[in-house]
């Protein structure tokens, strides 16, 4: 039996606006994060109080993504598209306008860029061509968040038409399976590091866990009082993180799927308003917090043996 002990290492500011992006870097030392400042900061965790500003655009950014092979990172630019930063330089080397929609999550697959919008369209990218390959009409609704599965080639996708879509990678994007259940926007989803397991959650407040053999349900809990905005799991895939629009950061069992501990205001001067993304770092092994309250909190969460 374990319990969980947390401790919270810092409060990091500079963000003007609501936090809603934030990404590992491709060495997982680093981390960026997105705001409704248009501002886009990168982070160390070994001297986290200093921010590196990286870019500054116009419209909001709710999207972060980096390509690790080629250290670049690619911001998700609001009612516009795509910026690509090469990190070695420091500098935009290109942009792709795709769209006047919101974009709320962008992944990196192989040499494509694939990128969720607000009206339900994944658009897919050459990052050689630095063009479009295609668009793919999911729904009428927008793409909240997107999961990928490497070996087995998956990519899960979140809609806001309460489904959650899976398509082939291998086999040019062709639907696996279409799950119903949520009763209302999916927002976090995310495969277990072994891939056995697709988790997600959303606005009805209710984590679900679904086998990815047959994508068949196993398990269902009402997690959270309010809006689930996002997931992430530990490296070693025992644990997960959820964080919500009820301002708290709960730490799961991934295999009991029970409730291990409550990080909240109250109890561990956690954040004032809705927490927008969690991310276990592959680095530290610390969980890094971003919140509408303009702050990130990074957390140390360990294991103490009872």
């Amino acid at each position: 039996m374990s319990k969980i002990q947390v401790n919270k290492l810092h409060t990091l500011t500079g963000h003007n606006d609501c936090i809603y992006a934030l990404t590992e870097g491709s060495d997982p030392r680093f981390f960026y994060t997105g705001a409704g400042d248009g501002m886009v900061v990168e982070w160390d965790l070994d001297a986290p109080k200093d921010g590196k500003l990286i870019a500054k655009l116009p419209h909001s950014v709710y999207a972060l993504t980096v390509d690790r092979e080629r250290n670049l990172l690619i911001i998700g630019h609001n009612f516009e598209g795509i910026h690509v930063i090469d990190l070695n330089e420091n500098k935009e080397i290109w942009n792709l306008k795709l769209t006047d929609q919101a974009i709320f999550d962008i992944k990196v697959f192989c040499n494509e860029i694939l990128v969720g919008t607000g009206d339900g369209v994944l658009v897919i990218v050459d990052i050689d061509a630095r063009s479009v390959k295609k668009h793919i009409k999911l729904s009428s609704k927008s793409i909240r968040v997107m999961s990928i599965a490497p070996e087995k080639r998956h990519l899960a996708i979140g809609l806001s038409d309460h489904s959650i879509k899976i398509l082939d990678l291998a086999d040019n994007f062709q639907p696996i399976a279409n799950l119903t259940g949520h009763t209302n926007s999916v927002f976090a989803l995310n495969f277990s590091p072994d891939e056995k397991n697709l988790v997600s959650a959303g606005r009805d407040a209710h984590m679900k866990f679904w086998e990815s053999e047959t994508y068949t349900l196993v398990e269902n809990i009402v997690a959270h009082m309010y809006a689930i905005n996002f997931l992430s799991f530990k490296e070693d895939g025992k644990y997960l993180v959820t964080c919500s629009m009820d301002k708290s950061i709960k730490v799961w069992d991934a295999a009991s799927y029970k409730l291990m501990k409550v990080i909240d205001k109250a109890r561990n001067a956690g954040h004032g308003t809705s927490i927008n993304k969690v991310l276990w770092s592959t680095y530290s092994g610390q969980v890094i917090s971003i919140s509408d309250d303009r702050t990130i909190s990074i957390w140390q969460i360990e294991e103490e043996s009872l």
